[in-house]
């Protein structure tokens, strides 16, 4: 079972549920153009994530914006979540709307996520920015793990929460979507670096200089990358794309909607 609904406030864009590998996947598409996929961070939305940077993209390129599993208004279903997973779900997506290739911007566990697809679905691959992401345990500040091992709802964002209660079919199940995050980061093994020096296409690396992903491991993963720009922006995890949880500066945000679009751009 699938179906698109239009949207008719936003000129260019519609939303709807594809039904892929078990699950009802929502996603949105907005402008025309070259299509740039966004897939949001754990526990998040498309709106918490990328509400301050969509439209601009959509203004020349065709953004397919997305919930993963638990996430919004895709409901959860029983399996666990992984980061294969994902990518595999977003893959299916694709195929779905029969879009052949794509560039990807994710953030933070949607960068793991992105790293993924381009490990397991190459061919699908134009171009990956990866905001904030780690690929072994040792890439996070040394306080996280130890955090996440006691954290509770109660420690997750309220502006989070909020945002899956407005959007999800079912609201009771927020719990349940932060259990499945904690679990994937608790019981996460670190990633083969041969696996990172697979990823052959254009990349470009963002983070901040007080992100939760220590500065040394971005340049880490750039090194390892084959074809990869890094840019070391500041302020704190998700700050340069105005995530719902930062500071909201409209000119340092259209700063990094700009280096976005020009390593989009370059052929």
């Amino acid at each position: 079972m699938a179906f698109t609904k239009t949207n008719k406030d936003l000129a260019n864009s519609t939303s709807g549920y594809a039904y892929v590998n078990g699950l009802n996947m929502y996603y949105e598409i907005h402008g025309k153009g070259a299509p740039l996929v966004l897939i949001h961070g754990g526990g998040s939305t498309i709106e918490t994530t990328f509400g301050r940077v969509l439209h601009s993209f959509a203004e020349k390129r065709q953004v397919i914006a997305l919930e993963l599993q638990g996430h919004g208004r895709t409901a959860d279903i029983d399996r666990p979540e992984t980061f294969e997973q994902d990518a595999d779900d977003v893959a299916a997506l694709l195929h779905y709307l029969k879009i052949a290739n794509a560039s990807f911007f994710g953030f933070s566990n949607g960068a793991n996520t992105t790293m993924k697809i381009a490990m397991r679905h190459p061919e699908l691959v134009q171009k990956i920015i990866v905001g904030s992401a780690f690929f072994k345990r040792d890439g996070m500040q040394p306080p996280f793990w130890d955090a996440m091992k006691d954290v509770t709802l109660k420690d997750m964002p309220q502006k989070l929460q909020e945002a899956y209660k407005k959007v999800a079919p079912h609201p009771t199940d927020l719990v349940k979507m932060f259990e499945k995050d904690k679990n994937r980061m608790v019981s996460f093994k670190d990633w083969m670096p041969a696996d990172i020096q697979a990823i052959n296409v254009p990349a470009l690396i963002i983070s901040g200089d007080e992100d939760v992903v220590r500065l040394e491991h971005a340049i880490e993963l750039y090194r390892l990358l084959p074809q990869a720009k890094l840019v070391i922006l500041p302020g704190a995890h998700g700050e340069y794309i105005g995530e719902i949880e930062t500071r909201q500066d409209e000119n340092f945000i259209a700063a990094t909607i700009l280096l976005i679009e020009k390593f989009l751009d370059e052929r």
